[in-house]
């Protein structure tokens, strides 16, 4: 403990997220169609920074390659991209949620040992709402270790706040949701 850690009582290091939460999306997945009538929509992705560095490249390659050879087994199809911001997507595309997740996990878990863990920015999980036929976003902040609904308002980058507000309440007992409403930063034209 240092000097002022003595002083204002207490360590002043963040808590890393626990890198299990990730897979509380698979139970919430259940109730979410079940109860809510959101239908995923056989896809979810993985945004990172990339690096330039012949090592960040090596796992990133190699994730892909282990995502490849699982997919002949499970039936996915895996893609990549980078973005307009110099974002790298990671897409997963599979019938079976549960293998999505599993997927983006071992990505993630992949970066996180390589060292890389502070380049992972979030998991992006497409859903779509069968009453109105809008996309419906549940996006994982590997940074705060929480999950937060984005939905789209329609027009030019609007969101449906009261949507996501809606559904916070209605799984929040399934999800760790990420309590500061400012922190839910929309992703926009999610390539999903």
């Amino acid at each position: 403990m240092g000097f002022l850690d003595s002083l204002f009582g207490g360590s002043r290091k963040l808590k890393q997220p626990a890198p299990d939460r990730l897979f509380a999306m698979t139970t919430a997945q259940v109730a979410l169609e079940a109860e809510l009538g959101l239908r995923h929509r056989e896809v979810a992705g993985i945004v990172f920074q990339p690096l330039s560095t012949a090592d960040f490249t090596g796992i990133v390659r190699e994730s892909e390659e282990l995502l490849r050879g699982a997919a002949e087994d499970t039936g996915s199809s895996v893609e990549s991209a980078d973005d307009a911001h110099g974002y790298r997507w990671i897409k997963v595309h599979d019938p079976d949620f549960e293998d999505l997740v599993v997927s983006l996990n071992l990505i993630s878990s992949q970066l996180q040992a390589g060292g890389y863990g502070d380049r992972l920015l979030a998991c992006v999980f497409a859903f779509t709402e069968e009453a109105r036929g809008r996309p419906v976003y549940f996006i994982y902040n590997f940074k705060r270790g929480s999950f937060y609904p984005f939905v789209p308002g329609g027009g030019s980058q609007r969101r449906d706040n009261e949507s996501e507000l809606r559904l916070k309440a209605q799984v929040g007992a399934e999800l760790p949701i990420e309590p500061e409403l400012e922190r839910w930063f929309p992703l926009w034209e999610v390539p999903l």
